[in-house]
């Protein structure tokens, strides 16, 4: 019954991550690039805890997972369960996620090996940076609209989509993300997703350091055959630590486009 919102909610979630790690080309924006820039130069080097939480329409909580994430480990140990619905992963739980880690490896070493990108399109190569304009600009901020690209797009209809980036003028760097689903849109036969919205913030986590990810929450409403359904998620990420990653063993430099996941 949910899944339709699930998908919803994860193509909002791809929206987000996908105005992260483009490349930088074009007339994009100085300080558009700048933030981006930024991002892209600490990709893969934190170290952190997250905690996500879904609740369902009427605010209860479906499920709450603890996961610590390092990216200077193997990939099969770089995620790695404490929590799942406040008790201990079971083993099933555990190779859930070590399987998750072991397909980020994966799609990292296909794609290097081959030199070019993973076979599904990659999410930086959505956004159409030459198009970002400027939206909104006080003294201290400075906020863009970075449109969708339409052509080889089949997962977020750019019509049905609209991402803002705020960056703070003095640090260069991002302050938030937003993507925003403009009006209601089909995820499956029988879904109709009615709403939805999604948001990325950041955060100064070393003196030393750019801002970095430190939450993100989305929530979104759909009906299956006339039945409505809503969720919404919540991610916080904590106890952060620099990392070198794993994939510098070989010296290699991950592509911005080739190396995003979620």
């Amino acid at each position: 019954m949910v899944r339709g919102l699930r998908f919803m909610l994860r193509l909002l979630f791809i929206a987000l991550l996908a105005s992260l790690l483009p490349s930088l080309r074009g007339a994009v924006p100085v300080l558009l690039e700048q933030a981006l820039g930024k991002v892209i130069a600490d990709y893969d080097r934190w170290a952190y805890t997250q905690t996500k939480i879904e609740k369902n329409e009427k605010g209860k909580v479906l499920n709450r997972a603890v996961v610590r994430f390092d990216p200077s480990k193997p990939y099969p140990e770089q995620y790695t369960p404490l929590s799942i619905d406040g008790q201990t992963p079971s083993p099933g739980e555990q190779r859930k996620y070590r399987r998750q880690g072991e397909r980020r490896g994966d799609r990292i070493a296909k794609a290097e090996d081959q030199g070019k990108a993973p076979p599904q399109q990659t999410l930086g190569e959505l956004m159409d940076l030459e198009r970002a304009s400027l939206v909104e600009e006080t003294a201290e901020t400075a906020t863009f609209e970075v449109p969708l690209k339409k052509e080889g797009n089949r997962r977020l209809p750019p019509e049905k989509f609209q991402v803002l980036a705020r960056v703070n003028k003095a640090t260069a760097a991002f302050e938030a993300i937003t993507a925003q689903l403009r009006s209601p849109m089909r995820a499956d036969v029988v879904v109709k997703v009615k709403s939805g919205s999604g948001r990325l913030e950041f955060a100064a986590v070393e003196p030393d350091f750019a801002p970095t990810v430190t939450a993100i929450s989305g929530s979104g409403a759909a009906s299956i055959v006339f039945v409505p359904i809503g969720r919404s998620y919540s991610i916080v990420r904590s106890d952060f630590q620099r990392v070198k990653p794993f994939s510098d063993r070989f010296k290699v430099k991950l592509g911005p486009l080739k190396s995003i996941d979620f």
